[in-house]
């Protein structure tokens, strides 16, 4: 399990910066695909008519997880960068922190 507080004072890149601010953290997520990309207008063009399926469908999946990349949003300037951290089962973005000695509550 992996804990990432929702902000996180780190070097902000950008020309305006240049200097450690307070970042406001979330996780990348996939945008959607778009229709007109060539390699999408490609795929259809190929798919249509009789003959089935005309490209290979991938079915050896190796991995279990992905990459968590993070999204660092700079609270002065606005700028936005992208930050990978290591491959993970469960992630978790502001979550209550560990601590040591305590009792469990239930």
């Amino acid at each position: 399990m992996v804990n990432i507080p929702k902000t996180r004072r780190t070097h902000c890149p950008s020309e305006k910066c240049k200097k450690h601010t307070l970042h406001k953290v979330t996780q990348y997520k996939k945008g959607k695909d778009s229709l007109f990309a060539q390699g999408k207008r490609r795929y259809d063009r190929k798919q249509r008519g009789f003959g089935g399926q005309t490209k290979p469908v991938f079915h050896k999946k190796a991995k279990t997880t992905k990459k968590i990349v993070l999204k660092l949003e700079c609270t002065e300037c606005k700028g936005r960068r992208q930050q990978p951290i290591k491959r993970c089962k469960h992630f978790e973005l502001g979550g209550d922190k560990k601590r040591k000695g305590q009792m469990i509550q239930f």
